[in-house]
């Protein structure tokens, strides 16, 4: 049997072993911006944009000071964040920029446009925008051809001239 999901199924939240509860509250709410809707007693905190329920929760249900996978083993490699246009990414840039937070990485994939960084606790992140779907390279098959190269991050940056 062949099965295939509906369309518009979305992923719906991630959920995040962290080492310090607070310090990883800190990043995602001061570098990344969400905010913190629930807590769940002093090992889980839950965080959103806008008026969602959760899009990360955070734990250290592994025990405090739990330390990240070493490399060279399976797991994540990153999640990503999809902002809704090329203005509110180089605005979140923009902010990592100003806070000194490291940055991996940042590639134009001709369907997307993506900085690349880490959590402080060594989980990947991805902060991309889309392109409109009609800009989306295609082969001669019209399948999408997805490349990486480096990003214009100051061709980014101007797309804040009236921020």
């Amino acid at each position: 049997m062949s099965y295939e999901i509906h369309p518009k199924t979305r992923i719906g939240h991630i959920h995040l072993t962290v080492g310090n509860l607070e310090r990883a509250v800190k990043f995602y709410t001061e570098m990344l911006g969400f905010s913190v809707t629930a807590r769940f007693g002093d090992s889980a905190m839950f965080l959103s944009s806008g008026n969602y329920h959760h899009h990360i929760g955070l734990n250290t249900w592994a025990g405090e000071n739990a330390v990240p996978p070493p490399s060279g083993h399976t797991g994540l490699y990153h999640f990503a964040i999809l902002y809704p246009s090329r203005e509110e990414l180089a605005k979140a840039f923009k902010v990592l920029w100003e806070n000194k937070c490291p940055i991996e990485g940042a590639s134009d994939h001709g369907v997307s446009e993506s900085i690349y960084l880490k959590d402080p606790d060594g989980n990947g992140i991805e902060l991309y925008c889309d392109r409109p779907q009609e800009e989306w390279p295609v082969d001669e098959d019209g399948n999408v051809v997805m490349i990486t190269k480096a990003l214009d991050l100051p061709g980014l940056l101007s797309e804040l001239n009236n921020y």
